[in-house]
């Protein structure tokens, strides 16, 4: 199902407000097998709204998030320790030195990186 995903940079990641209205995040993703892993900052709006609700959807897309398929429904969750270093090994494989620029400058801020795991039901 994740084939639409090969060769991609982006996924647009829709989740979900308290009050049900979606919002929509193009972010960085790399794969283990038919797991999506993304990252983002531990007190990003993206971050609360899945701690709240692991409901989500997800499409290919472009750096500005626009769609580049079919929008598929999808559940989230933030990782533990161990599987938060696999994903951030994923992540930092396929960003390469942009994913270490960003890691650099969200460390001096301060910011603590969040692995989320995206599965498909």
């Amino acid at each position: 199902m994740l084939e639409v995903f090969e060769h991609q940079k982006y996924l647009n990641l829709e989740s979900y407000r308290r009050s049900g209205v979606g919002v929509r995040t193009p972010i960085w993703f790399a794969r283990s097998g038919e797991r999506p892993y993304a990252y983002s900052w531990e007190r990003s709006g993206k971050v609360k709204r899945i701690r709240n609700s692991p409901r989500v959807r997800i499409v290919p897309c472009s750096a500005r998030g626009d769609p580049r398929g079919e929008w598929i429904e999808a559940r989230a969750r933030i990782v533990g320790a161990e599987e938060e270093k696999l994903g951030l090994a994923l992540l930092d494989q396929k960003y390469g030195w942009q994913k270490r620029i960003v890691g650099l400058f969200s460390r001096l801020q301060r910011h603590r990186p969040v692995v989320i795991a995206i599965e498909i039901p």
